[in-house]
């Protein structure tokens, strides 16, 4: 069995009439609401954004790359777009052609970093086959590495005792910030990833380590993972298989967080399909004391954490303090993580 990591933004594949409906259904039900939560985030980040602009008057600019004509980038940038003007942040846009060479998209990426009215940078993926993602995306500036996947910040993100993260990966930051904002003690809690992809599962595991949770990873090669999830306190799913955690795997009381996104067959949709997670909701919600719908969990909260990075990346760049890091993230944070940054390396 070979898991993938679905880490769609819920509003993209399924827009605000899905969502609407999915909120409908689990009214009554002690739901982890990502889209309230999403919605105060940004409220919060646009005081930021006016803040920053008044006494800097220096504007948040997320620049994007966007290569070929996907639809489903197209819709994502869009998104993130809609967010960004939202919030007060200007975007720079490079959008190229899916015949756009290495070096052409190599090309955009370093005019952004050198663009002092480009504070976060977005390679919005995947890109075409002939394109070495990892020599790309290793190209940004770690201090505008919006979506927080650069080596630097991965490694400040894992390594203790060392400065923190300038940004962290926009989903599992997503998935910590709505614990923590619904109250959900962490500390000494067993919690138990499901997927160990670079997306989400490894820097959630290691988001959920910071703040003093005993966090085990399954994967493809774990055997009997119902056993292990019966122990769980907290799981949390992005496995990309519809339905694949059953509720009596679940301990009662037990808090989950459903990553997974996956279109699945419904004649009575209008679309003809609706949207699942990776857990059995209508099951697990009676068995679970706080969980996440699909969409209104994470999706929303994705996109939240991405602008989060980029007006954090802002005030970096600027010097001024910047908001507070979960866990002991929190307690590492020092100047380093403000101006006089070093030009290069972790």
């Amino acid at each position: 069995m070979r898991w993938r990591p679905t880490v769609l933004a819920a509003a993209a594949l399924g827009g605000r009439a899905l969502l609407t409906a999915a909120m409908a259904a689990v009214q009554g039900v002690n739901i982890l609401d990502g889209a309230a939560t999403a919605k105060a985030i940004r409220a919060e980040l646009g005081r930021d954004v006016d803040a920053l602009r008044a006494a800097h008057g220096v504007t948040p600019g997320l620049g994007v790359v966007l290569v070929g004509e996907r639809r489903d980038s197209q819709t994502y940038v869009r998104m993130k777009q809609k967010v960004a003007a939202e919030i007060g942040v200007h975007c720079v846009d490079a959008l190229l052609p899916d015949t756009a060479s290495e070096a052409e998209i190599l090309a955009a990426v370093e005019a952004m970093n050198a663009d002092p009215d480009v504070h976060g940078i977005l390679v919005q993926l995947p890109l075409p086959a002939h394109v070495d993602e990892g020599r790309v995306l290793g190209a940004i500036d770690f201090r505008k590495d919006a979506d927080g996947f650069s080596e630097t910040n991965v490694a400040r993100l894992v390594m203790q005792g060392g400065p923190p993260p300038l940004a962290m990966p926009c989903t599992p930051a997503g998935c910590v910030e709505l614990l923590r904002r619904h109250g959900v003690p962490l500390a000494g809690k067993r919690a138990v990833v499901l997927g160990r992809s670079n997306i989400v599962g490894m820097p959630v595991a290691a988001l959920l380590q910071a703040c003093d949770a005993t966090v085990t990873v399954c994967h493809s090669a774990t055997p009997d993972v119902a056993a292990v999830v019966r122990d769980a306190d907290i799981v949390v799913a992005a496995v990309g298989r519809a339905r694949y955690v059953e509720a009596s795997w679940l301990k009662p009381g037990c808090v989950v967080v459903d990553v997974g996104i996956n279109a699945v067959d419904d004649p009575e949709a209008k679309r003809g399909y609706r949207l699942v997670g990776d857990v059995d909701f209508d099951a697990a919600k009676d068995v679970a004391s706080l969980i996440t719908p699909v969409p209104g969990g994470v999706g929303p909260m994705t996109i939240a954490m991405l602008m989060s990075n980029v007006v954090n990346l802002t005030k970096a760049s600027l010097g001024v303090e910047t908001a507070p890091l979960p866990g002991r993230l929190g307690d590492a944070e020092t100047t380093t993580r403000l101006s006089g940054l070093p030009k290069e390396g972790p």
